[in-house]
């Protein structure tokens, strides 16, 4: 299902894919977070994703016009896994609902791995 806003000129839809990019962008521009994951199912590898795959990382759903999204991240060695997930479900609800102008019902945080950065 698509976000859908009804206007007077009409109506807009926005695609979970549009959103996904969207919030992925948003995570990546928060403290502590190295990036966004993919993880390889059948062998249980996780991958740090490039700038341009960083909807990969995320999933999007939208049920009665409300979005929930899972964010799976690569987190900065030594960070307060608790304070990074509590600016992270901040910055990108209020990203994503300011940008769509969808309310945000749910964010969960998967932490996919820890990367020491240099």
């Amino acid at each position: 299902m698509k976000g859908h806003m009804n206007t007077d000129i009409g109506e807009i839809l926005i695609d979970n894919e549009v959103l996904a990019q969207y919030a992925g962008a948003s995570a990546v521009e928060c403290f502590g977070v190295v990036g966004m994951a993919s993880v390889n199912m059948k062998d249980g590898i996780v991958k740090l994703l490039k700038r341009d795959n960083l909807s990969h990382g995320v999933n999007v759903t939208i049920e009665d016009n409300k979005i929930t999204i899972d964010l799976h991240i690569i987190v900065s060695y030594g960070v307060s896994i608790s304070a990074v997930a509590d600016n992270l479900i901040s910055n990108v609800k209020y990203n994503v609902e300011e940008f769509s102008g969808i309310e945000v019902k749910k964010i969960n945080i998967f932490v996919e791995g820890v990367r020491v950065i240099d």
